[in-house]
């Protein structure tokens, strides 16, 4: 496929938040853009303003005249999210329509660029967008394809006026596999994604295909323990090539030291919260060294970073009462957020909000869970937000409950959460979850801010 010749893109599950960043990136070279998902969300209103035409019902009737015959102007991009048996996915099909996943063109987008591709089965997100800010704050510019939205830009997709791309490097369905990166960072190769894997071995197997896939003379920075026979290591508080130390909590900002051999930058101040965001700034100030950009520029756009929407997202933070909402859905990101809220804030009661994502990750990672669960005060436990699966016997978020130590617990639906939330008044509140948990975050913050 020859990107130069295409003039209309139509995406199916437009509104994920790595095609939308494809439908924008498209839009912004001055495609006609279409596409079709199955709910509206803030996303896709947003889509909608900037001139996308967007559809939410499975019916082929509703696809635009132009898009309805195959040739070679046309592109069609779906997600492996999007359900086999979908009509308008099975209309392109049957019309003879070559798909491309997501992955494949970002791989077309990237191959004649230098690619800086940051994977990890957590961590990947606000350290790719980190890595991108570095770049565009210190005048070096790139431009970036994320998986979240960027807090300082208010995007997912990053326009550059030099060769250099980041990209946020998936392992969901082996898509990395379609990157060959001139830099690389892995974060994390926890079991994940079980239900496509089978089992950690095949999960570790394509992480390292993925590092064996880097560009000749290109470089592998990935933190130190991880099952890989080669690269660059970093750490936090333990030496590694290059690690973080003398770590710190001063008037609720975090700051550190990085050292790489005899370069030490000293005092760094993060812009953002959590002990495991500093684990990314190590990674995304490395990389960032490798591109020649100065230390002190490193250390000023680490400063001013102001995160990702849904990683450690600060909604209220008064004297009185803190809420912060996080993405995590893992047992390890549990761990992280929760670590890094009760370092920031000691003397304070957690409750925790959590909705379980998909019914196989429940099911592999239950114990881990209940011991992630356990380290809040209080929790209030959701039911399974399902995605792209149907439901599996026996599994439900009372698994979990059922193997917590912790007494104080609770099962509520998203309502009856919103009530015990306006009667019992929080002082420290956090909600973690990859679901639809984000639209609670309003409501909460309501009922907390109008006690």
């Amino acid at each position: 496929m020859e990107l130069s010749n295409i003039k209309r893109v139509y995406l199916i599950g437009i509104g994920g938040i790595g095609m939308s960043g494809l439908a924008r990136y498209f839009q912004h070279l001055g495609l006609v853009v279409c596409g079709y998902d199955k709910t509206s969300t803030d996303l896709t209103d947003q889509l909608h303003n900037e001139g996308i035409q967007i559809i939410f019902d499975d019916h082929s009737d509703w696809i635009p005249m132009s898009f309805r015959t195959p040739d070679s102007c046309t592109l069609v991009i779906y997600t492996p999210a999007v359900p086999k048996n979908s009509e308008i996915l099975n209309f392109f099909i049957n019309k003879g329509f070559e798909l491309f996943k997501r992955s494949q063109v970002l791989g077309i987008i990237s191959k004649g660029m230098f690619t800086i591709a940051v994977a990890g089965t957590h961590g990947k997100t606000t350290t790719s967008t980190m890595v991108a800010h570095i770049l565009k704050d210190s005048g070096k510019d790139c431009s970036a394809f994320l998986g979240g939205i960027s807090s300082n830009y208010h995007s997912n997709v990053l326009y550059g006026k030099n060769n250099i791309v980041v990209v946020e490097a998936d392992e969901y369905d082996r898509s990395f596999l379609t990157l060959y990166p001139d830099l690389a960072i892995i974060t994390s190769m926890d079991a994940d994604h079980l239900d496509i894997y089978g089992d950690h071995a095949h999960l570790t197997e394509s992480f390292k295909l993925f590092a064996s896939q880097i560009k000749l003379g290109g470089k592998l920075i990935h933190r130190k323990g991880l099952p890989l026979d080669s690269g660059f290591t970093y750490a936090v508080e333990e030496e590694a090539d290059a690690y973080a130390n003398n770590i710190r909590v001063e008037k609720g900002d975090f700051y550190f030291d990085f050292n790489h051999g005899s370069i030490c930058i000293c005092d760094i101040k993060m812009g953002i919260a959590g002990v495991h965001n500093i684990e990314n700034a190590v990674a995304a100030t490395e990389a960032a060294l490798r591109l020649d950009i100065p230390a002190d520029a490193i250390k000023s756009a680490l400063s001013s970073f102001k995160g990702v929407h849904r990683r450690f997202e600060y909604i209220i933070k008064t004297e009185n009462q803190v809420f912060i909402d996080d993405y995590a859905h893992h047992p390890e990101e549990l761990k992280a957020a929760i670590k890094s809220v009760k370092r920031l804030y000691p003397d304070k009661k957690l409750t925790t909000i959590f909705q379980p994502h998909l019914y196989t990750r429940t099911r592999d990672f239950v114990d881990g869970f209940a011991e992630a669960l356990d380290m809040s005060d209080e929790l209030i436990m959701l039911d399974i937000y399902p995605a792209r699966e149907l439901p599996i016997e026996g599994v439900t978020s009372n698994m979990i409950l059922e193997r917590m130590k912790n007494k104080n617990k609770f099962l509520c639906s998203k309502q009856e959460a919103i009530e015990l939330v306006r009667r019992k008044q929080p002082e420290l509140l956090l909600t973690v979850g990859a679901g639809d948990i984000d639209t609670l975050v309003q409501p909460l913050k309501q009922v907390l801010q109008h006690a």
